[in-house]
């Protein structure tokens, strides 16, 4: 039998077919997939052949179909391991918000770097709009204009008031999206506004540290009312990156890769050397002096969290 994987919880997965049956099934052995080097041999989204075991119920997984893409991030407990997200994805939204809690512009960066690294599209969406205050509302038209100057699409919407969600469900229809950001910033009430009948757990913002509640525990896959489907992730603090090579950092940085072919050596890191076509643009204002810190420090392997009064 063939499916889909919705749900993985590390030691079974639930499998969807084409006709919408769902079967618990497990892989046999020490499973694993050549070029992979993940903690999870296994993803939310990958295809699969399934061996239905006598109870009917259960299945046994024996191949898994090629991906056309997948989206991987550092494992948080493995530092030199990688966790496969999702895969077979057409198009991957990070949910951030600017208020209560602030999503690091550095972690925006290293999200939209991997998505670049894995050809993945990618849209920004500013969530809680409805509580930003006039200071929050002058950092989202900021943050909108980098972004969008580069090439991405930004959405605004609050999960609350509904801004931009009917345009954003009809968007979603007929492909597979995924939906990640960190805790607390609205990503399950907003899906749960996109299609209701999902009803996904919400939580509530700390308020000592301002920093969300984790309330989904894995990825799972929802198949939308009005076609297609969601894969919600669970909310993560830090997005650690599968380890690039120096010299293709600023491939996956659309606004830097323009500008490759102008350097003055071929083998230019951006940082010191002269003759610089992506320093040169930073200096005119042609590349944001905040995206050229995130290259910065995604070069030397540091986190970043730039304050919002940096943004300028």
């Amino acid at each position: 039998m063939q499916g889909v994987v919705h749900i993985t919880t590390g030691s079974s997965y639930r499998v969807e077919t084409a006709t919408g049956k769902r079967f618990d099934c497990k892989i046999k052995g020490n499973f694993r997939i050549k070029g992979y080097k993940t903690t999870n041999p296994i993803a939310v989204g990958d295809v699969v052949d399934f061996d239905l075991l006598p109870d009917g119920k259960t299945g046994l997984i024996s191949n898994i179909h090629e991906r056309k893409n997948c989206i991987i991030r550092r494992s948080v407990n493995l530092s030199h391991q990688s966790h496969m997200i999702a895969t077979n994805i057409d198009r991957a939204y990070l949910v951030v918000s600017l208020f209560q809690p602030r999503t690091p512009f550095g972690f925006i960066d290293r999200f939209l770097v991997t998505a670049e690294a894995y050809f993945i599209p990618a849209t920004i969406i500013f969530n809680k709009v409805d509580i930003y205050d006039r200071e929050s509302m002058n950092l989202l038209e900021m943050s909108k204009d980098i972004y969008r100057s580069i090439g991405y699409e930004c959405r605004v919407t609050s999960a609350l008031r509904g801004d931009g969600v009917c345009e954003l469900r009809d968007e979603l229809a007929h492909q597979t999206s995924l939906f990640s950001g960190n805790s607390g910033v609205g990503k399950s009430a907003l899906i749960n506004v996109i299609d209701d009948n999902l009803q996904l757990k919400t939580g509530e913002i700390s308020g000592y540290h301002q920093k969300g509640k984790h309330t989904t525990t894995f990825a799972e896959m929802h198949r939308l009312a009005n076609g297609g489907f969601i894969i919600d992730t669970p909310g993560i603090k830090e997005f650690g990156m599968v380890d690039f090579s120096k010299d293709e950092v600023a491939l996956y940085f659309p606004e830097m890769k323009a500008l490759l072919h102008n350097c003055k050596f071929s083998n230019c890191t951006h940082v010191h050397e002269p003759g610089c076509a992506v320093k040169s643009a930073v200096s005119e204002g042609r590349i944001h002096s905040q995206r050229y810190k995130s290259y910065l420090n995604i070069l030397s392997g540091k986190e970043m969290d730039i304050e919002p009064w940096e943004l300028k």
